[in-house]
């Protein structure tokens, strides 16, 4: 931290560290008005104002900044309400938008892993559906339905290497972009 006389940001606002950037820009125009140069006409009041403003901009910057770092979760829903809207978007064939949304849960587990794998699946990216269903399986190993899921991956994984196999997706990707 790069502060002055080495305090931190939401001490130098008269905050609590858990502020949300509401508060934080809330008290940083509260203190603005309080200690603006323009207030004092002494040149040795305005040169200490000045400090404390320099500080204040500082402290505000800073803690500004720890605050939108705390936003990572922001947009995190429950794991079954992820993991429901997620197969929603599957049946409608919407892969890519089931995907982002499968990735807001806010945890995962065997399930969570397993519908990865089928969504990674239809988008033909088999390596990354492979490791989903074997995530899965480590989580769950008397589950059959992920080990299948695993093995159909592995497969289709082999399979996407041979040459005869990428001239085919190549052709239907081309037919399904002039339709």
């Amino acid at each position: 931290m790069s502060l002055l006389y080495d305090k931190k940001p939401f001490e130098v606002l008269g905050l609590t560290p858990s502020a949300d950037a509401a508060k934080v820009r809330a008290a940083y125009r509260q203190r603005v008005k309080a200690c603006h140069p323009d207030q004092y006409q002494d040149p040795e009041a305005q040169r200490a104002a000045q400090e404390q403003l320099v500080e204040l901009n500082l402290a505000y910057e800073e803690a500004l900044k720890l605050c939108s770092q705390r936003r990572v979760g922001f947009n995190l829903v429950s794991q079954e309400e992820a993991k429901h809207f997620a197969a929603r978007l599957v049946e409608q064939g919407n892969l890519e938008s089931a995907l982002r949304q499968l990735n807001r849960a806010d945890s995962k587990d065997a399930d969570w892993f397993y519908l990865q794998g089928n969504i990674l699946m239809g988008m033909r990216q088999y390596r990354t559906a492979h490791q989903s269903y074997r995530e899965a399986v480590r989580r769950a190993p008397d589950n059959n339905q992920y080990r299948i899921g695993a093995l159909d991956a592995a497969v289709a994984l082999k399979k996407s290497a041979q040459l005869g196999y990428r001239i085919q997706t190549w052709l239907e990707d081309l037919l399904h972009l002039k339709k």
